[in-house]
């Protein structure tokens, strides 16, 4: 399924992939954020962290019908406030995603699958 953006010029259509992409890729850069997780924990092992290249696969997008929901998987660091983690991670998504293809979302979801120890 695709997003469809109209303007003066024609339209645009964004698939759900660019969508999970651009929310990964700006979930990531979040303070607190170990990784992002699969999505499917059974099938693809549990908790694994996600490379750069598969961050598409901890986000998933619906549409339902003019309304735009994000699941976003993540993994956070040992020690992180997890609220606020979450919080932060919502907030530069719905920035990302308004400024880059301008798109708001209705609600933006996320599932801390695991923490991780990491070296400081």
């Amino acid at each position: 399924m695709s997003i469809e953006v109209k303007n003066e010029y024609g339209k645009i259509d964004i698939t759900n992939d660019v969508i999970a992409q651009i929310v990964g890729e700006a979930s990531i850069e979040c303070y607190g954020i170990v990784g992002m997780a699969s999505r499917h924990q059974i099938r693809d092992g549990l908790t694994e962290i996600l490379r750069k290249e598969n961050f598409a696969r901890g986000v998933i997008v619906r549409n339902i019908g003019e309304d735009t929901h994000i699941d976003v998987h993540v993994i956070v660091g040992y020690g992180t406030k997890i609220s606020e983690v979450a919080y932060q991670v919502q907030s530069k998504v719905k920035y990302t995603l308004q400024k880059t293809v301008g798109l708001s979302v209705e609600s933006i979801n996320i599932f801390v699958q695991g923490v991780r120890v990491t070296n400081f």
